[in-house]
């Protein structure tokens, strides 16, 4: 994931799904890495990744368009 780079974060796996089908709805390919805890799930979030190129799009969507 050398290319990739964080936009969003959350400790909800659907505010990361939501933020990742906008995403794509928009034609930015995204993917959701799950940085939780795997023995107790309580500890961590959720990482909304995106390739480099897409970053400064992604985030204008992000902070434009989704509200929670």
């Amino acid at each position: 994931m050398e290319n990739w780079i964080k936009i969003f974060d959350a400790e909800s796996p659907v505010r990361a799904e939501i933020v990742k089908g906008v995403l794509e709805a928009h034609g930015i390919g995204a993917v959701i890495l799950n940085k939780k805890e795997s023995a107790y799930k309580i500890h961590g979030y959720y990482e909304v990744m995106v390739q480099n190129e897409n970053s400064s799009n992604a985030t204008k969507i992000i902070e434009n368009e989704i509200t929670f």
